[in-house]
């Protein structure tokens, strides 16, 4: 959520932020007047309730003067007192209704771009970095997509998935089924030992959850919803594993909070018909290792870039060719200030593809969620910045592995950091 002061005071360089993102509308006027009529409001209910505590006073002073609790000067001032408090029960609705139509609003914008952000209209302007793993790049003439070589290996099962659920679900069978745990444990074993802790959270969570991140309102036709509770299948461990520490106050000696956590994950996917219908890249339900850190603001930035390394780390492990792309803000996520995209190489398609999307959101989830720390010897309480990241999505691996260590037989070799969890050396 943005600082309604930052709206408020600099209004024409938050327009300016958010026109960078893309071409929608987004109105910032509706907000500055409800907030000026909310800020009036409050001023006149300040100012009766001074007044109504200072005759509160006075008839106490009164009387204890001498003054008759019947007669008429203490009756007017009674009478003015239960005037007030008439108004006062008619403004508090009001400035809470304005308050509420304020925060609506609020939540329908996105994070504002970091300043350093490339300022682009969409993918195509997006930004590369940097690619590793080059010399790793298969060199062994046509490479079968991933869902050829794993329906040969018989380890998918598209077509009984769909019998027991629908279109985009797959079922990992035998092999496929161990390489995705091996894969998972690999990355929670290195994501430990990168200091991060690991936990397991709820995959059903309620609506405020959904709404702290920043995936609720907007969003919500992305998301799974149970029919009958306040529950929603979880989009990425980002969800519950931030969400953790929604309405309290850290104490700064805590900062930084690092965390890894392997969940599936749930996507309706909604308007990517037609697009990736066959294999592990576009699923409904998907199992991912998710990084998420809640720092200092002074330190985010660093701890962004340490973040992707992480990220990287898995990658660079598998000997997995990818690269490493910044992207613009048109094609930013509704919750980023900055992000950076680790986009694997798929040989059978000749092109790189989404692996992980490591986030710095700043303080936009924190306001959302009421995230906020507090420094020894400081007044007051600040917001801390959130940042997430795939560590990675264990499917897409598991697609880059079947496509980059195919063999020109058709087995598939295993990368050897992967081999004392799988214990076995070829698919």
């Amino acid at each position: 959520m943005l600082d309604i002061k930052l709206i408020r005071e600099n209004p024409e360089k938050v327009q300016e932020l958010l026109n960078r993102r893309s071409e929608e509308d987004y109105a910032l006027q509706p907000i500055l007047e409800l907030d000026s009529k909310q800020r009036e409001l409050e001023t006149s209910r300040s100012q009766l309730s001074a007044r109504s505590n200072e005759i509160g006073k006075s008839i106490g002073q009164k009387i204890r003067s001498g003054s008759d609790p019947k007669g008429a000067e203490i009756g007017a001032l009674k009478a003015e007192g239960n005037e007030i408090k008439s108004k006062l029960s008619e403004l508090e609705p009001q400035e809470k209704e304005l308050k509420a139509q304020i925060d609506n609003l609020l939540l329908q914008l996105p994070n504002l771009p970091d300043e350093s952000t490339p300022i682009g209209k969409d993918e195509r302007e997006n930004v590369e970095l940097r690619r590793w793993g080059d010399e790793y790049l298969p060199q062994n003439g046509k490479i079968l997509p991933h869902w050829d070589i794993g329906e040969k290996l018989g380890i998918f099962e598209f077509g009984r998935a769909v019998k027991v659920a629908q279109s985009r679900f797959v079922s990992l069978v035998g092999a496929g089924a161990a390489l995705e745990r091996a894969l998972i444990n690999f990355m929670l074993d290195r994501q430990i030992a990168a200091g991060y802790l690991e936990v397991m959270p709820p995959i059903l969570i309620n609506s405020n959850s959904l709404t702290g991140t920043g995936q609720l309102p907007k969003f919500a036709e992305e998301s799974f919803k149970c029919q009958d509770d306040d529950l929603w299948l979880i989009p990425t461990a980002e969800v519950p594993v931030t969400n953790f520490y929604r309405e309290e106050i850290l104490d700064a000696s805590l900062l930084p909070i690092y965390h890894c956590a392997y969940t599936p994950c749930f996507r309706r996917e909604a308007g990517s018909y037609g697009k990736d219908t066959r294999g592990l890249i576009r699923l409904h339900q998907f199992n991912k290792v998710e990084l998420v850190k809640i720092v200092h603001p002074d330190t985010s930035e660093a701890e962004h870039q340490s973040l992707v390394q992480n990220a990287e780390e898995i990658l660079q492990a598998l000997k997995l060719p990818y690269r490493i792309i910044e992207l613009c803000t048109g094609d930013l996520g509704f919750g980023a200030a900055k992000c950076y995209d680790i986009e694997v190489w798929l040989p059978s398609s000749e092109t790189y593809r989404e692996i992980s999307s490591c986030s710095n959101c700043k303080d936009f989830q924190a306001r959302r969620a009421d995230i906020r720390f507090k420094e020894a010897g400081k007044k007051g309480t600040q917001y801390v910045h959130t940042l997430n990241g795939s560590g990675l999505a264990v499917g897409r691996t598991m697609a880059a592995i079947l496509e980059n260590y195919q063999q020109p037989d058709g087995t598939v070799k295993i990368p050897e950091a992967l081999q004392p969890y799988l214990k076995r050396e070829i698919l």
